[in-house]
């Protein structure tokens, strides 16, 4: 099984769609492993956006992540990675595909809603500064054998 961070950003905790958004995960069969509420401090935000402190427009991205709570999670599937990807939609709002998680709600760059790992050494290393090892509770649903196949 693959995990992925997933954060529901400031505007998302805001706009009152995390219930709305966890259930989207949870309709796919993805579980969730580990979950709570936090405000990112300016230090937490530079760790977590560490590829882009140096950058012009990394005030205004800290300044957007530390304006609210978050909502972090770790969810566990197969895929889960790409598969979030995909439900998540384009970065932008404004060019992301009706069904996809920021076509329907969002309609900006950076008011986008949610974040998530782009790959598995991101995601663990994500996890590990919002979580830790006790924090993650991996578990089998009873609704298992009915979500895939006992090969997957």
């Amino acid at each position: 099984m693959e995990r992925t961070l997933i954060l529901l950003k400031p505007d998302c905790v805001q706009r009152r769609l995390s219930g709305k958004i966890i259930s989207r995960f949870e309709d796919k069969g993805l579980n969730i492993v580990a979950l709570k509420m936090l405000q990112v401090t300016p230090e937490l935000a530079k760790q977590h956006y560490a590829e882009h402190v140096a950058k012009p427009f990394y005030p205004g991205l800290e300044a957007f992540i530390t304006a609210s709570p978050v909502v972090a999670m770790v969810l566990e599937g197969l895929e889960v990675i790409r598969v979030v990807r995909e439900m998540l939609g384009a970065t932008s709002g404004l060019k992301a595909t009706a069904g996809t998680i920021r076509g329907d709600y969002s309609n900006s760059r950076q008011m986008n809603l949610v974040h998530a790992s782009d790959g598995p050494e991101a995601a663990a290393r994500e996890i590990g500064l919002y979580f830790k090892a006790n924090e993650v509770c991996p578990y089998t649903p009873c609704l298992t054998p009915w979500m895939k196949a006992d090969d997957e």
